[in-house]
């Protein structure tokens, strides 16, 4: 097994997809919550909520940022999937910066059990640069086909872990 395997993941698995899942999984959250606050269909719960929620997308955002930054240094400077990753990976970015703005600049009124105008208006441009990186990040896998295994002669044990197999690697040498 290679090292390369905890970062990266196995072949036809890659970790970087999942965590994208959970991060903006998070972060839709949060910005579902600032705005059942905003629109005062709960009083405090909504704000604290999403000030949390905030703060653990930002934690999670860590480790996705890192595996996502292991594959986007695989790829060859310059080509089309290149381009697309590079301008996911800037609206991934865009939006974090937003989310930690609304984080910092709306804690104040957190504590108070509040969505501050600033803070939602941060929240919901992030959410919208989010938005934007998910459709990049789906063309990265579904149009340019990034670590993409096309098994589907497979039987489903295979499909379900494609690790190298000796015959393979035998073809390859």
């Amino acid at each position: 097994m290679k090292l390369s395997y905890i970062w990266r993941g196995l072949p036809g698995h890659p970790i970087h997809p999942p965590l994208t899942d959970a991060t903006i999984g998070i972060y839709t959250f949060a910005t579902i919550a600032a705005f059942i606050d905003v629109v005062r269909i709960s009083s405090r719960s909504g704000a604290y909520g999403w000030w949390i929620a905030l703060v653990v997308g930002l934690i999670t955002t860590v480790f996705t940022a890192l595996t996502g930054l292991a594959d986007w240094l695989t790829l060859e400077w310059g080509s089309e999937i290149w381009k697309t990753a590079t301008t996911y990976m800037l609206a991934m970015v865009s939006a974090t910066i937003l989310f930690a703005l609304a984080a910092i600049f709306g804690h104040a009124s957190y504590k108070h059990g509040d969505v501050s105008a600033g803070a939602f208006v941060l929240t919901l441009i992030g959410f919208g640069l989010l938005t934007l990186g998910g459709w990049l990040g789906g063309a990265i896998v579904f149009v340019h086909g990034m670590r993409v295994l096309n098994l589907t002669g497979e039987p489903p044990g295979r499909a379900a872990s494609p690790l190298p197999h000796p015959e393979k690697e035998e073809a390859e040498a």
